[in-house]
């Protein structure tokens, strides 16, 4: 049976088997994209990035390093899959067509996509988008002409800011399991403990509450580690008086509501607790100013104010606050809105956002503390419920 036969065969055994949400939730998405697509001009998108088809048609699997893509029309979808995906395609996804190339030979994908897209003059791509490569562009330019293709870098971003009521309950379901995770971590730090132990604890309380697999597992790092950005967990020893940071987002449905805490293995200094204190009033600040109408930029600027005490020896990324929806590894950063110096989008109700807020001393620690917010009618509404306490472990 080859993935031809096989997709048939699924079509009577497993087709939206695994879908995520009712197809409704799917008409009402895309009725916003195809106004948002109405306004710019746009006959179709191509859309090549996992997490934007994923919002369109539910379609979600683990294996994203390969080329997918969806041919959005108001009125039709055409998903394309490699062999492997056909059955993801099939459970998960709500489409017109699924229609499979083989998955060693990606070059036949070009044929298939310029006859979906045939008689679409204005076509919106993103050729900024993760899942988009040089060589398909380079192949539609040639065979549908350049022309026809139009930068929509941004079209999609708008419409997946404001989360539906469906989207925001997976967040809330993952926010719930996310802090169970950060619960049972906490418990196992202390003096003597390894990182790999700690985040191990963390990934089992994760899973047995539900989560499914993660875009980011979980973040622990200890003592002068917790001090670099982006490491993980490597096997150190925690020491008396080590920070241990924690980051950890459950996955609903490819839904992540991220949370930060931080311990220590022991008694927290007088500087640790400055610093923590910071990453709560830079919370609290952000929260206030997270309301409708306000521009990010704002929101950024009133929080700068907070940091400037400490900007000279902490280590702060810039980014306050970044959007968070359905996504899949290697992160779970939606990435279509960041709270940001600069950033001129204003805030609207339903958008959810995960503050960053870790200071790092370079060659000491980091202190990193953090919630996922929503943003309601009269501001913003933590879904995740950090207490803010530099828990004392040992």
């Amino acid at each position: 049976m080859d993935h031809t036969a096989y997709l048939e065969a699924l079509k009577t055994t497993s087709k939206g088997s695994e879908r995520s949400f009712p197809d409704e939730e799917f008409h009402q998405r895309r009725q916003r994209v195809s106004r948002a697509m109405d306004e710019a001009g746009l006959d179709a998108l191509l859309i090549t990035n996992p997490a934007e088809i994923n919002y369109l048609t539910g379609y979600r699997t683990f294996e994203v390093s390969v080329h997918a893509a969806l041919v959005f029309q108001p009125d039709f979808c055409f998903l394309q899959v490699p062999s492997i995906e056909t059955g993801p395609a099939t459970a998960t996804a709500l489409a017109d067509t699924i229609s499979g190339y083989r998955w060693e030979a990606i070059h036949t994908v070009v044929e298939p996509l310029c006859e979906a897209l045939q008689g679409c003059r204005a076509i919106g791509i993103n050729p900024w988008s993760n899942g988009f490569r040089p060589g398909l562009l380079r192949e539609l330019e040639q065979r549908l002409g350049a022309e026809r293709l139009k930068d929509s870098a941004g079209l999609l971003d708008t419409v997946r800011l404001v989360k539906t009521d469906a989207e925001l309950e997976r967040l809330r379901e993952s926010a719930r399991m996310t802090e169970i995770g950060l619960a049972a971590a906490t418990e196992v730090i202390k003096p003597g403990v390894d990182e790999n132990t700690i985040a191990a604890e963390g990934a089992r309380a994760l899973l047995a509450a539900g989560s499914e697999f993660m875009s980011l597992q979980p973040i622990v790092v200890s003592g002068p580690r917790s001090s670099v950005i982006h490491l993980n967990h490597q096997q150190r020893i925690v020491e008396e008086g080590d920070p241990v940071f924690l980051e950890f987002g459950a996955v609903r449905h490819r839904y992540t509501a991220p949370m930060m805490r931080t311990a220590v293995a022991g008694t927290p200094t007088s500087e640790m607790q400055r610093i923590n204190d910071t990453c709560h009033q830079l919370h609290d600040v952000l929260a206030r100013t997270m309301t409708p109408g306000n521009r990010f930029d704002d929101a950024a600027a009133a929080a700068d104010e907070v940091l400037a005490p400490v900007a000279d020896r902490a280590f702060f990324s810039g980014v306050y606050g970044y959007s968070v929806g359905a996504q899949f590894p290697p992160s779970w950063v939606e990435g279509t809105g960041f709270i940001a110096r600069g950033e001129k989008r204003l805030f609207r109700p339903g958008m959810v956002f995960h503050l960053p807020l870790c200071l790092r001393l370079p060659g000491q620690w980091g202190i990193g503390m953090s919630n996922t917010l929503v943003i309601g009618e009269n501001g913003a509404v933590p879904i995740t419920h950090n207490d803010w306490k530099l828990a004392e472990r040992g």
